[in-house]
């Protein structure tokens, strides 16, 4: 049930889940490191988000639909066992065709850790406070993520393994549900309306829910995108190496952490409709401007406000879907859970774009998609 009092004792354990929830961006550094060890193409490698993000197309409703029945936390901890099983594959039997096999398990964890972790966080903090902590959950997230092409690095440099990565993330993984699993926690219970797959799919009739639905695609399609492509684009735009610009990955994940953490300050402060608009112009204009600069230091610098802008868009969408039919929840989180596909369809479009022009060209993919995202904040602004 939805409390009125914040308590860390519940709210801890599924804000922990968000950190496992930042293991599939692991893609990143999977693109640059397995291309490097087995001289992958452009398209070949982003075979590897494909692999992971697949999944929430296939599987995000059927779970939304099963956690219904079956519980958000238990949901919860089945997809953080399988995420570790996922990161245990590639580590102990590392070959491109198991490095797909772990990737796609990894997503199938990750699936259903999305589309539980975000109803369940809703159930244990003061409803006034719903979008705060989706942000906040973000910063969570935002940690994770930046963690891993240094630790990489470090135990590439310490160890000789950067592999290394896979098990470290799949212990915590484990210790994850153990302490889920130990804490004591209310859900809210659907008594009127229970959610089934047909139920779900016709929500896509509404027009304002396909809209965030999509908004959901196309958000995360800028989030992989960029974290599997930034590397390649610094290293062929600006003659950066390659460790250096696997950094540049961390300086993105460093941005959309502080954005996550400053977004779940300005949201009790500023309407979520105005924010939506505002991050996402922010967007639009340092895409174009990370095209046009010619000075590694405003690369830098234009990575890491792209990380700020990306940042709170899922959960500002997330949050004024649920706000706007809260009866609906499971099923939306469905819905949106399986939009995360786009992370297989647009990183695999740059790359595609990429090898048939250039680096630079195929990242216009993602200046589109903001614009989207722009379109449809002006629409819910106006709403």
């Amino acid at each position: 049930m939805n409390t009125q009092k914040i308590n860390l004792s519940k709210i801890a354990p599924v804000l922990m889940a968000f950190f496992v929830m930042s293991f599939v961006d692991l893609v990143g550094i999977g693109v640059d490191r397995v291309s490097k060890d087995m001289n992958l193409s452009a398209t070949l490698a982003q075979l590897i988000p494909s692999a992971a993000f697949l999944w929430f197309l296939l599987l995000s409703v059927p779970v939304g639909v099963m956690q219904s029945r079956l519980g958000k936390r238990f949901m919860l901890n089945i997809g953080m066992s399988v995420t570790a099983l996922g990161l245990f594959v590639p580590y102990f039997f590392y070959s491109f065709s198991m490095v797909l096999v772990g990737f796609a398990l990894l997503g199938i964890g990750n699936t259903i850790v999305q589309v539980s972790a975000n109803p369940l966080l809703v159930d244990v903090v003061p409803g006034s406070r719903t979008s705060s902590f989706l942000s906040f959950s973000q910063f969570i997230k935002a940690i994770g993520s930046m963690l891993g092409a240094p630790l990489a690095g470090i135990l590439a440099a310490q160890f000789g393994d950067w592999k290394l990565l896979f098990l470290v993330f799949g212990i915590v993984s484990i210790l994850s549900v153990l302490w889920l699993g130990s804490a004591k926690i209310e859900e809210s219970k659907q008594e009127v309306f229970k959610a089934s797959l047909s139920s779900s799919f016709k929500l896509l009739g509404n027009g304002f829910v396909l809209l965030m639905v999509l908004s959901i695609f196309i958000v995360v399609g800028i989030d992989v995108g960029f974290n599997s492509n930034s590397g390649q684009f610094l290293i062929k735009q600006f003659g950066i190496d390659q460790t250096a610009a696997e950094s540049g990955r961390s300086v993105y994940f460093f941005g959309r952490m502080l954005g996550t953490f400053a977004g779940a300050i300005m949201l009790t402060k500023i309407s979520s409709h105005k924010f939506f608009m505002w991050t996402s112009v922010l967007g639009i204009l340092c895409l174009v401007l990370i095209l046009l600069v010619k000075s590694q230091a405003m690369a830098w610098g234009l990575v890491f406000l792209i990380g700020l802008a990306v940042a709170n868009i899922w959960p500002l969408v997330f949050s004024i879907a649920v706000e706007k039919y809260p009866a609906r929840s499971n099923e939306i989180s469905g819905l949106m859970m399986m939009a995360i596909s786009g992370g297989a369809v647009i990183p695999l479009l740059v790359g595609w774009i990429s090898d048939i022009s250039s680096v630079a060209v195929g990242m216009t993919v993602l200046i589109a998609c903001m614009v989207y995202l722009w379109a449809v904040s002006m629409y819910c602004l106006k709403k």
